[in-house]
């Protein structure tokens, strides 16, 4: 019902996350940190996917969940491990995608 705000939020997001000064892997994890921080599954989903996507390795992701937990305290402790949770499912099917195209 409502087609122009999500063309709109959808171009906002193509923005906020297109290469610059910080590349699209970095951006994803800040991305994914704030998802975490605004207690987002889906958000958390999302990002977490695009990262490993744009290259993240789970440690980077790590590692950025653990400033997320820094700055959130107590729920970062919960909804951290969701975001490693899903970076780990994510990159695991990167690297068998990867493994079974290069056979």
């Amino acid at each position: 019902m409502i087609p122009e705000v999500y063309r709109g939020f959808g171009a906002l997001h193509d923005a906020a996350l297109a290469p610059g000064a910080l590349d699209t892997r970095t951006k994803e994890l800040i991305a994914l940190a704030l998802a975490v921080s605004s207690e987002c599954d889906g958000c958390i989903a999302a990002h977490a996917h695009a990262a490993v996507r744009h290259g993240a390795t789970l440690e980077e992701a790590a590692e950025a969940i653990g400033v997320t937990i820094l700055m959130n305290g107590g729920p970062g402790t919960i909804y951290g491990p969701r975001a490693y949770a899903a970076v780990s499912e994510f990159f695991t099917a990167q690297a068998t995608t990867d493994q079974a195209q290069a056979s």
